[in-house]
């Protein structure tokens, strides 16, 4: 056989091997067709739609007016939306920040060598599964003020129960304790799964230099778990912002504004007050703060990435 006819043979074997490639090519962009679809319907729309009714005194039942940026202007001059704001960002700081020391602290506790820990982790679980609506509604009966549980126990210790759903001062308390339950765990278990796959070798070789406990968190598990802690921020701070089921299901946002998270204030203002322009507004409003939280929390953990070890 010429050369000249090997290499006609050659030529010919990929080019048949670049059109079964090809052949997969369109096969894949087949299998992620649905996921493409997906998007566009459900993101991408929903999105362009809102940005079109903002611009829009859009209500029901009622000639709908394009008023320009008169929907972005009522958020500088709203009240109620500032009052939500708040009621929001201190329910982010204080649920957020107690499930992190906690879930972390707990973390610690059961990576250690404890008779029946199996058990206990399989315990903490438990919250992770419930509904938050179921847990919001159970939390009516946990909360009752004449008989409730939790009363009866504070006063079989000696104290006065509290007026948990009625008082605004107690409602807030009352929202966030429920939320610390059942997010705590979350918390918990990816701490614990980052601890264990922490060096071992790193510890024996501070032990054998005379390393005490504080010493070994404070320069070996504290800096290689910095970048799971960070990223365990991050989501739970992006979940806590929409918050919407246990405040809703527990308190309806009373009493009075007292527990109306900003979800709950933008539900209102589009499905019940039939609103959706200034709805939609708000929930821009609401996707640039946690854009911008997001923006910088991600920042921090890609230094923590890139630091060298």
């Amino acid at each position: 056989m010429s050369p000249s006819t090997k290499t006609t043979k050659t030529t010919k074997v990929s080019s048949q091997d670049a059109a079964g490639h090809s052949t997969n090519d369109n096969t894949g962009l087949f299998f992620i067709l649905p996921a493409v679809v997906w998007i566009l319907l459900f993101t991408i729309f929903p999105l362009l739609y809102a940005v079109f009714t903002s611009f829009w005194s859009f209500r029901f039942g009622q000639r709908n007016q394009f008023i320009w940026f008169d929907n972005y202007q009522r958020l500088f001059t709203d009240q109620n939306i500032r009052w939500a704001l708040f009621i929001t960002i201190l329910f982010v700081i204080i649920t957020v920040g107690v499930q992190m020391l906690l879930g972390f602290g707990l973390a610690l506790f059961f990576n250690r060598e404890i008779k029946g820990k199996n058990i206990f982790r399989a315990l903490m679980t438990l919250p992770l599964f419930a509904t938050p609506v179921a847990v919001g509604y159970l939390g009516i009966t946990l909360y009752y003020e004449s008989n409730g549980p939790i009363n009866l126990f504070i006063t079989s210790l000696g104290g006065t129960g509290r007026p948990w759903l009625s008082n605004p001062t107690w409602a807030p308390i009352a929202v966030m304790l429920i939320d610390i339950w059942q997010w705590t765990p979350f918390v918990f278990l990816v701490s614990l799964a980052g601890l264990q796959g922490l060096p071992q070798d790193l510890y024996e070789a501070a032990e054998v230099d005379g390393g005490s406990g504080w010493t070994l968190f404070r320069h070996i598990t504290l800096p290689l778990m910095a970048p799971t802690l960070w990223l365990i921020l991050l989501l739970r701070v992006v979940e806590a912002f929409k918050v919407f089921d246990i405040p809703t299901s527990l308190t309806l946002g009373g009493p009075g504004r007292a527990t109306e998270v900003y979800s709950l204030f933008t539900y209102r203002t589009a499905l019940r007050f039939f609103d959706h322009g200034y709805a939609a507004v708000q929930g821009f409003l609401l996707l640039v703060i946690v854009m911008v939280i997001v923006t910088l929390l991600y920042g921090r953990i890609r230094a923590l990435y890139e630091m060298p070890r």
